[in-house]
């Protein structure tokens, strides 16, 4: 989801009011940028990622809740509206002619239209959506789930990730997202066109965006235009895994 997420340093600063402590985060910010600090960080992550994958069942699902639960607005955070006269004339006609092209390690390209998703086996869930920012919210979620996609599509076994390439442009990129097979297949990642009984609003991240429930918020890709396997992230933007995992270092593998 093309969400805007706060900068550590900003967020830390904030908390408590502790804005005088800002040299010494900038000092933070430094040592933080050295290549062995780097790796090192890195490691932690990945451990942070081995743990989950250890301790916790990969088809364990997220929980669920019921429509008492929901939340009587479901927060729009980021980008409200792509920019851009494309995406506004896809707007203005109902997103009759949106297409999802489901690329890279697959025997079998495809080119989707809503249509075409919502032709195949829906699943609906009512999940807790948490935001790196500190707010949550409950929705009920309806679509397809992304391991049929990629089934359909004939995704190849030498495909370790799946990139979702979206339709909102932050600054001089367009947004996107990632994450590994174990989660691209979990039966709670969908392709969600509807939230709550009606369309995914476009605040929302309509026309289709993706739900990985196991993740904090920033990984929910909307917009997606885009659905790619690959063998590895490198060369894809910076090469991290997501448009805000390149720029301020946010968490590739964000389980919760």
């Amino acid at each position: 989801m093309s969400e805007f997420v706060m900068p550590r340093r900003q967020l830390i600063a904030r908390a408590g009011g502790l804005a005088a402590t800002l040299p010494l985060l900038s000092a933070c910010d430094a040592i933080n940028d050295a290549p062995a600090v780097r790796k090192i960080l890195s490691m932690g992550e990945e451990m942070n990622r081995a743990s989950h994958r250890a301790l916790i069942d990969r088809d364990a699902l997220a929980r669920e809740f019921t429509r008492a639960d929901l939340s009587l607005i479901f927060r729009a955070n980021g980008t409200r509206l792509p920019a851009g006269a494309a995406y506004a004339a896809h707007a203005a006609g109902g997103f009759a002619d949106w297409r999802v092209a489901v690329t890279g390690l697959v025997a079998r390209p495809l080119s989707l239209s809503l249509a075409d998703i919502r032709s195949m086996p829906q699943r609906t869930q009512i999940t807790r959506h948490d935001c790196v920012e500190g707010w949550s919210a409950i929705g009920q979620w309806t679509g397809v789930q992304l391991s049929r996609i990629l089934t359909a599509a004939g995704v190849k076994d030498s495909a370790r990730y799946i990139v979702f390439r979206c339709a909102d442009r932050i600054g001089d990129a367009l947004y996107y997202e990632s994450c590994d097979m174990v989660d691209a297949r979990h039966p709670q990642t969908i392709m969600a066109w509807a939230l709550n009984d009606a369309v995914v609003p476009i605040a929302n991240g309509a026309p289709l965006r993706l739900r990985i429930e196991r993740q904090l918020g920033y990984k929910h890709a909307k917009y997606v235009t885009g659905i790619e396997a690959v063998a590895s992230l490198d060369g894809i933007g910076a090469g991290k895994g997501g448009y805000w995992e390149d720029r301020i270092d946010y968490e590739w593998y964000a389980g919760i």
